[in-house]
């Protein structure tokens, strides 16, 4: 039993994300330190990363590149002491682009939630973690926000893992040097503001399991790999979480002023309004648009 998270006596901690490595590469410290704490975890995941790319030099199983990650994420979950991974049986809707038919962004959210609540009464957590989407990209959130709603309508306390933003600027100055034609350059403001967050933890114990963790995610380019080690070391040892009260769906007049009401439109929790899917000829390099309500 522990005492962090602001969640005295929680024993059980569900982390929900939307692809294989977003566990490892998102909330990967967090999740040894509450296994090193005595907490049982779990990890409920949307997909299976179907849309990723696969580094050179990694051979795809006659199954696809959703076998490998699945394959991945079950062995980086295991060395994070993790006890249960759910999948959701979703598609990885991409970064950017018309999100595919059954993919996180395209089923709608009811049905999202539907999925996430039943790993919840499946594992039955007292405490859930997700990511908090300021990485910009648009499944992540949709994530995010199924995760709040189940937990507001559970009586769960949820948690954003956050990504600090004076970090995130350094991080993407180094990948201006390396990938000047990555998406994520053309999104303003990564990452949550200091004052937002909360919740610190010292994860310097965990280090090197954590770096462990990331190697087993064999086919994928880990975010961290070409960052200066005291970059890479402001990352990955000290966790960065915001308690998501206060920040809620919106009201039924929030929803009956939405114009769209598309299966692809999510209320973004961070900025308290409606993001919609456009079609790929009038998207932003996010694939994405922001919609007044």
């Amino acid at each position: 039993m522990i005492e962090t998270l602001g969640h005295s006596g929680a024993t059980r901690a569900l982390v929900v994300v939307a692809h294989p490595d977003d566990e490892t590469f998102g909330t990967g410290s967090l999740l040894l330190h509450l296994a090193d704490s005595g907490m049982t975890t779990a990890v409920c995941c949307a997909s299976r990363g179907e849309a990723g790319e696969v580094r050179q030099g990694v051979t795809v199983p006659p199954g696809g590149i959703a076998t490998l990650r699945e394959a991945e994420l079950r062995d980086a979950a295991t060395l994070l002491g993790v006890s249960e991974v759910f999948l959701l049986d979703l598609l990885d809707s991409g970064m950017t682009g018309a999100a595919p038919a059954g993919s996180i962004l395209a089923e709608p959210f009811a049905e999202v939630t539907r999925r996430v609540s039943r790993a919840v009464a499946d594992f039955h957590p007292d405490l859930i973690v997700t990511l908090d989407g300021s990485d910009g990209h648009r499944d992540h959130a949709r994530m995010r926000d199924a995760a709040v709603a189940v937990g507001r309508e559970q009586g769960i306390p949820v948690w954003l893992h956050c990504l600090p933003r004076r970090l995130m600027r350094r991080w993407a100055g180094q990948l201006a040097g390396q990938d000047p034609d990555s998406p994520y350059l053309a999104l303003a403001d990564l990452g949550t503001t200091d004052e937002l967050i909360t919740e610190r933890i010292d994860t310097t114990r965990q280090y090197e399991r954590r770096l462990e963790g990331i190697a087993r995610h064999r086919s994928q380019v880990s975010p961290y790999e070409a960052l200066p080690e005291d970059l890479r070391r402001a990352f990955l040892t000290i966790e960065h979480l915001r308690r998501a009260v206060g920040v809620g769906m919106p009201s039924d007049p929030d929803r009956a002023r939405h114009q769209h009401n598309t299966s692809t439109c999510y209320w973004d929790l961070l900025e308290c309004r409606w993001t919609c899917h456009q079609p790929p000829s009038t998207t932003n390099a996010a694939g994405i648009r922001r919609a007044s309500p």
